[in-house]
């Protein structure tokens, strides 16, 4: 049993890691590929490329819920396998894509679909025997994660020598490759009995999140959720155009940089974490990373020098082992046969942080940075990125304080 989980684990971390790989791998081509097809400059083209993040976010925003119910419906196997089928689709249309109507289109295929974060995530919860182990096998989303940003561009420069869609069809043929050994390898995690029927009710977005507040501390700490992602919004949304403007970064040092995020949130999440999670606990965990994220925004807001940023991100990327700890004790206040359905929810969460965060992250910079503002502060966004995380870390302290007084009467 044992082995066969270690097994599952293994082929949840590869899928994890190639639909960041096929994202990684299309990122040095993109920009081109859109203003090409667009014909127009790529300094413009930016703009439409934030479009397609946004439909992607907006359309993920509305199906995740509605396919975390499916998997607690049905099972996360064809769910996952679902979702790689999908994503393969995606990348095929964009590599075929003779208009930028196209790419738009190819992106609301990959958020209808793209359900691995979300059945992934109920996947490791219905695997894990326990909070301790829940937490360490979450850790490996953030390790995938890590692994597949510095894997996947590199991989993609290299492969558009060959062509601007030369990266799109290797994205395709990873996921499909990947779809196609789980069909025949990838066990069931979610046994029949512990199934639930399908309610459109709960799989709609705004029904889905309403589940969270059917517990107080669940509501509490997936607003906490919430308010970690908007914060890193400040420096996912934001960094190279704060790094080119405020260091006169080049795109290869841009490059470079998110090399080491990769690196360091790979060290962290697969690695770090597994060690100090069952040494402190979750709690101390979660605390212990809102610090360290809040103090690396912060050291962002001030840096003077481009390679202050560098050393910046040790203890912004030391924080990730706040988010394993901080999903494994939401999971662990529900049950099997409704970890989809969570999933859904929180996955929904991100999505519309990745919808506002970076108008409100970008916005507020580009303002600062302008002539209009009543001073030039490039940083500010870094700022409201590190209240995000103390706020995230005051609620957190506040739910779990009451969880234990209520413990202990």
């Amino acid at each position: 049993m044992a082995r066969s989980s270690k097994a599952a684990i293994s082929f949840i971390f590869v899928t994890l890691l190639i639909d960041i790989m096929g994202w990684g791998l299309i990122i040095p081509v993109m920009a081109d590929l859109i203003a090409q097809l667009k014909g127009i400059p790529v300094n413009e083209a930016s703009t439409y490329g934030a479009l397609l993040l946004s439909v992607f976010a907006i359309t993920q925003f509305i199906f995740s819920p509605v396919i975390g119910n499916l998997s607690d419906r049905y099972g996360r196997r064809p769910v996952l396998l679902l979702s790689l089928l999908g994503f393969g689709i995606d990348y095929i249309i964009l590599a075929l894509a003779p208009a930028y109507g196209w790419l738009f289109a190819g992106r609301v295929i990959a958020g209808i679909t793209g359900a691995s974060f979300t059945t992934a995530t109920a996947y490791i919860a219905d695997v894990s025997p326990d909070e301790t182990s829940r937490a360490k096998n979450f850790g490996i989303i953030g390790a995938a994660f890590g692994l597949g940003f510095v894997l996947g561009p590199a991989l993609g420069a290299f492969l558009a020598t060959w062509g601007i869609r030369a990266p799109f069809y290797a994205a395709a043929a990873l996921c499909l490759l990947n779809c196609l050994y789980g069909y025949f390898f990838l066990p069931e995690s979610l046994s029949k009995e512990n199934r639930r029927p399908f309610d459109w009710k709960r799989a709609n977005p705004f029904g889905s999140l309403r589940f969270l507040t059917h517990h107080p501390e669940i509501g509490g700490l997936a607003v906490s959720f919430f308010l970690i992602y908007l914060g890193a919004q400040s420096v996912q949304g934001n960094w190279n155009f704060f790094t080119i403007y405020r260091f006169h970064w080049s795109e290869r040092m841009v490059g470079i940089s998110l090399a080491v995020v990769g690196v360091l949130v790979g060290a962290v999440q697969g690695g770090l974490t597994r060690v100090i999670n069952p040494k402190i606990g979750n709690e101390k965990s979660i605390y212990l990373g809102l610090s360290l994220y809040a103090l690396g925004l912060i050291l962002f807001a001030f840096a003077t020098e481009g390679w202050m940023m560098f050393a910046f991100l040790i203890p912004y990327c030391l924080g990730g082992i706040c988010g394993p700890a901080l999903q494994s004790s939401i999971s662990g206040h529900v049950p099997s046969n409704q970890q989809g359905e969570l999933q859904g929810a929180l996955t929904s969460l991100m999505s519309l942080t990745t919808i506002i965060g970076p108008l409100i992250m970008n916005g507020t910079f580009a303002y600062f940075t302008s002539d209009k503002a009543p001073f030039n502060f490039p940083g500010v966004h870094f700022l409201i990125g590190a209240v995000c995380m103390i706020l995230s870390l005051l609620l957190i302290y506040r739910v779990l304080s009451v969880e234990r007084k209520s413990a202990r009467s």
